[in-house]
């Protein structure tokens, strides 16, 4: 991004809702012109209404575990902005049932957004990204480190991302830095309110917003971190490192 004479240009998958909607918004107010990638048109149309006031924001459908629309979808952001600077893949689903219960198309499904996704971005944006010596953000879980009961899609598609940002890093490298962020419990309701003892698990005292992930994006699609690549931030108000006994 240094001198650039247009604004930098970041994709977002699953840019309209949660997680990734937080994301959009703060690169936004950063200057970027952003294209939200998500399968939900209403959300995107929406979000775009929305915040189109912020700067250059576009939606484009794209279901990511489909690796023509990809491709097709790209072929846009080009032709619109003719240049990337950063890939947040952050798109993502679940589905959460009992072991018996949990079919192969469930577990498919799980593992074609969450995981073949974040790898079908990242092979085909990786030149755009060379030329502009961009970054990739890819948004994991601290379900890669540790489980809930009925989470093996999400778990095991998380702890694929976790381990495919590394080998990304050294495979793009020197040119593109590739990182991921580990959320733990994120609150994306934005009005909804949590009981106390919720807020008190956390050594923080309050359970993670939007916010807090989209500041860790910003920070590492900069060049302040222009040293760090391969590395994964798990953000989750220290629950991770807390003992818990039942």
């Amino acid at each position: 991004m240094k001198n650039s004479p247009t604004p930098p240009t970041a994709i977002v998958t699953g840019g309209a809702q949660g997680i990734g909607k937080g994301i959009t918004i703060h690169l936004l107010k950063a200057g970027y012109q952003v294209f939200i990638w998500e399968i939900d048109v209403e959300a995107g149309e929406e979000t775009v209404a929305e915040f189109s006031g912020l700067g250059t924001i576009q939606f484009l459908p794209c279901n990511v575990a489909e690796e023509a629309q990809v491709i097709s979808t790209l072929e846009e952001v080009k032709s619109r902005a003719g240049r990337l600077d950063l890939l947040v893949n952050n798109a993502g689903i679940g589905r959460f049932k009992p072991l018996a219960e949990l079919s192969l198309d469930d577990w498919n499904a799980v593992i074609g957004t969450n995981l073949t996704g974040t790898f079908l971005c990242s092979k085909y944006c990786a030149p755009l990204l060379r030329e502009s010596k961009g970054a990739i953000v890819n948004i994991a879980s601290t379900r890669a480190h540790m489980s809930e009961p009925n989470t093996e899609a999400y778990s095991a598609s998380k702890g694929g991302v976790l381990a495919l940002t590394h080998a990304l890093a050294i495979s793009l490298g020197p040119e593109v830095r590739v990182n991921c962020i580990s959320p733990g419990w994120i609150d994306v309701s934005f009005y909804r309110k949590k009981s106390e003892r919720e807020q008190e698990q956390h050594p923080v005292d309050r359970i993670g917003t939007p916010d807090d992930i989209a500041e860790m994006v910003l920070f590492l699609a900069g060049e302040k971190a222009g040293f760090i690549t391969g590395q994964e931030f798990i953000i989750d108000g220290g629950m991770t490192r807390k003992m818990i006994y039942v």
